[in-house]
């Protein structure tokens, strides 16, 4: 067994774990592959020869992982090579982002709950959903706050953009 092979079984993990939310496995061994891998930068051809993906695939999960906030980008100076690390607090703001979900969805619920009418039977199935988000939104509602670790390494945290080991528009 290589050194390498141990973080490598550990990244699929992290993809497995993922995959049951529905986040597809590329983009999850990325994730996992990122939260551990040294240095924290890695270009998307380090990424892609680490865990084995096509350039292809890699290119949209890493657009998709940088859309939902787990990953950030940049350029080094006189470089063309694109640089990707997990975001600051990534883990933190996606779950900030899906509690924020859950609100939208009372919304939507209440609105369905006024277009069929409490007494139809319908709106037994609505209620249910209604009642389970209503209850995760009180059980986060009333969770201490998350404090980001102090000693996170902040450096490097631009917006996202353009993904590819090409120049950034």
């Amino acid at each position: 067994m290589t050194e390498q092979e141990p973080l490598l079984e550990w990244v699929e993990r992290v993809a497995m774990y993922l995959a049951r939310d529905g986040v597809p496995p590329i983009a999850g061994r990325v994730l996992g592959w990122l939260m551990a891998c040294d240095p924290p930068e890695q270009s998307a051809g380090q990424i892609s020869a680490a865990i084995g993906a096509s350039r292809a695939s890699l290119t949209s999960n890493l657009r998709l992982l940088t859309g939902m906030g787990f990953l950030t980008w940049r350029t080094r100076p006189g470089e063309r090579t694109v640089y990707y690390r997990m975001a600051t607090d990534a883990w933190a703001v996606v779950a900030r982002q899906q509690i924020a979900g859950i609100t939208s969805f009372l919304d939507i619920t209440r609105d369905g709950l006024d277009l069929v009418g409490p007494d139809d039977e319908r709106a037994a199935r609505i209620r249910q959903a209604h009642a389970t988000f209503e209850w995760m939104a009180g059980v986060f509602k009333g969770a201490p706050p998350l404090h980001p670790d102090p000693a996170s390494d902040h450096a490097g945290d631009e917006p996202a953009g353009d993904l590819d080991d090409e120049e950034t528009p």
